[in-house]
């Protein structure tokens, strides 16, 4: 059996990588911290389609343990991650981001994803099973997003980096790193950033003339976990309609 995580899964991008990689065999462990029924919500569309799916509670920078040790009880050793949880906030000038909100940040997008890479790649090796593991980046780290949440770029930023030097620590186990930088995309959490239109807004930035969709992402994320991109790691894949 195919064993995948999803971190932050219950609603937006990881969502649909839920959906997208239990439609592809995956048996799937939906992350959520504190939203319970939207999880459940996607576990239910899982096995309403004949897969398999478990609602796992947890902080990314507090639980990952606690979160694998049920996914595997219910599922076999985990052979892929989907490293997804990360938080934004407001708008706000490089200037007036107080030392608390860039902490805050960080310890979600930067030390959650490397502490879930961790000890996903540790259980991985042990189990000498390989693995694919795809981290969620932005196109906010190339672009830095200034004026808006340069701490938030910075943050995609470093997991950028962790993916280029996990993939040349790990490759050899067989477990392939890669990552994804999804552009403008029309979920949720854009709303996080006090500007629920800002998709709409700005559309017209995009050569594609238009912002992408979760599944748009989920769709290279399942490509990225299976045996189709056997000879991708270390890849930095923007998913941003050329912007």
């Amino acid at each position: 059996m195919k064993t995948l995580l999803v971190t932050g899964g219950s609603r937006g991008i990881g969502a649909a990588c839920c959906l997208g990689a239990a439609r592809e065999g995956w048996a799937v462990g939906v992350n959520y911290r504190g939203n319970r029924a939207a999880a459940d919500r996607v576990v239910a569309r899982i096995a309403g389609a004949g897969g398999q799916a478990l609602a796992l509670a947890g902080d990314v920078a507090v639980d990952v343990d606690t979160m694998l040790d049920r996914l595997e009880a219910a599922f076999g050793p985990i052979t892929g991650l989907v490293n997804n949880a990360g938080i934004l906030d407001k708008a706000t000038p490089l200037t007036e981001i107080s030392l608390e909100r860039w902490q805050r940040i960080q310890d979600v997008n930067a030390t959650g994803a490397f502490l879930v890479l961790q000890k996903t790649a540790d259980r991985m090796i042990r189990a000498g099973v390989g693995g694919a593991i795809v981290n969620m980046s932005s196109m906010a780290a190339p672009l830095g997003a200034a004026g808006e949440f340069v701490d938030y770029a910075a943050s995609k930023g470093a997991v950028e980096s962790l993916t280029i030097g996990a993939a040349r620590e790990l490759g050899p186990h067989g477990i392939r790193v890669n990552a994804i930088r999804p552009g403008l995309i029309a979920t949720d959490i854009q709303a996080d950033t006090g500007d629920a239109n800002r998709a709409e807004r700005l559309a017209g930035t995009v050569p594609l003339g238009r912002a992408g969709t979760a599944e748009e992402v989920a769709e290279a994320a399942v490509w990225l976990l299976s045996d189709r991109a056997s000879y991708v790691a270390g890849a930095i894949l923007p998913v941003s309609g050329g912007r």
